[in-house]
């Protein structure tokens, strides 16, 4: 099989697809014929050893695939082969074939293609567990959405509309943002690049307190980091809850004296160390997801997708904040 390789410490450019054996199913492992390879940030960090998680080279990017069952081993009876699957891999995803423990694997209904099936689980996992779990988002509230119109944010719009929420889509351009009013968002904010000086950051801080009205916003959601962070967090609610999901403009610093003016909390989300922690309750909360896109409430768009040859570009243009929506390579 082919897969595509990190060997050195280093950006996309790096990667390279050679040939390697097929993998093997062992006991209470599957083997997936990999049909389509979710893109997302962690991909960007990891084959620079940026990442909390190091894997030993030469190893796949690719948290997340979809697919079909080829074998199974022993004791393996949750998935037979043959059964089309999420895989949530955490690395290893961009290669033809991959092994990979069968309680990682979700099921998924014949009318979801494999390229949506790719792009769902980590993006409405992560924000599903933001947004319930961690931030106990409730009917009526405002949430503000940082980075809207990329994978999670977008994933955290829908989710926002489908939990009763007053959606804010805050991003980068006119055009992401008409993407996240076509997902449901009630309103929408475009902010400027950083970095930003103090004016700057006063002047972004006006601009999320305009957009979320004099209450502010009960729930922010920061898949951004940055200066944007402390900009959003001098426009959040009395008791609002401020989600720390990602850092794509940096790791931010933030001044403690505005928790305690707004009374607020401000709420770190591990969606990947939850799953592994809980896993049982994951797989109920994995079930809601699945109803959710049963019922149409929430679909994974793919704005973009890559042949296996192009996977550096594929996570070049996820880095480069250029995605909207979920990046997908394509193996099959």
């Amino acid at each position: 099989m082919k897969a595509v390789l990190s060997k050195t410490v280093g950006g996309p450019e790096t990667l390279v697809v050679e040939d390697l054996p097929d993998p093997t199913a062992k006991a209470g492992e599957v083997v997936i014929r990999v049909h389509a390879c979710g893109v997302n940030y962690p991909d960007v960090l990891i084959i620079e050893d940026k990442y909390q998680f190091k894997p030993q080279r030469p190893f796949a990017p690719g948290g997340e695939v979809s697919g079909v069952v080829e074998s199974v081993g022993e004791g393996v009876t949750n998935v037979k082969p043959g059964d089309r699957v999420i895989g949530s891999t955490g690395w290893g995803g961009m290669a033809q074939k991959i092994a990979l423990a069968a309680q990682r694997c979700i099921p998924i209904p014949d009318a979801m293609p494999f390229d949506e099936a790719a792009a769902f689980i980590m993006t409405y996992g992560t924000s599903h567990y933001a947004l319930k779990l961690r931030g106990h988002l409730k009917p009526g509230e405002t949430l503000l959405v940082l980075g809207a119109a990329g994978g999670v944010g977008l994933a955290a719009v829908e989710l926002g509309k489908a939990m009763g929420a007053r959606v804010i889509a805050a991003a980068s351009s006119q055009e992401k943002v008409d993407l996240c009013l076509k997902h449901g968002a009630d309103a929408g904010v475009v902010y400027p690049q950083g970095p930003f000086d103090r004016d700057g950051q006063k002047a972004l801080a006006e601009l999320f307190k305009t957009a979320c009205g004099p209450n502010g916003a009960d729930v922010i959601y920061d898949a951004v980091g940055g200066d944007y962070a402390e900009a959003s967090l001098r426009a959040i609610a009395w008791e609002g809850r401020f989600l720390v999901v990602g850092f794509p403009a940096g790791i931010p610093k933030l001044p403690l004296n505005l928790t305690l003016l707004k009374s607020c909390q401000v709420v770190g989300v591990f969606w990947g160390a939850y799953t592994a922690r809980h896993p049982v309750e994951n797989q109920s909360k994995i079930k809601e997801l699945m109803d959710l896109y049963a019922a149409g409430k929430i679909k994974p768009h793919v704005s973009e997708r890559f042949s296996m040859a192009d996977a550096g570009k594929a996570i070049s243009h996820l880095g480069a904040r250029k995605a909207q929506g979920k990046v997908v390579v394509m193996l099959a």
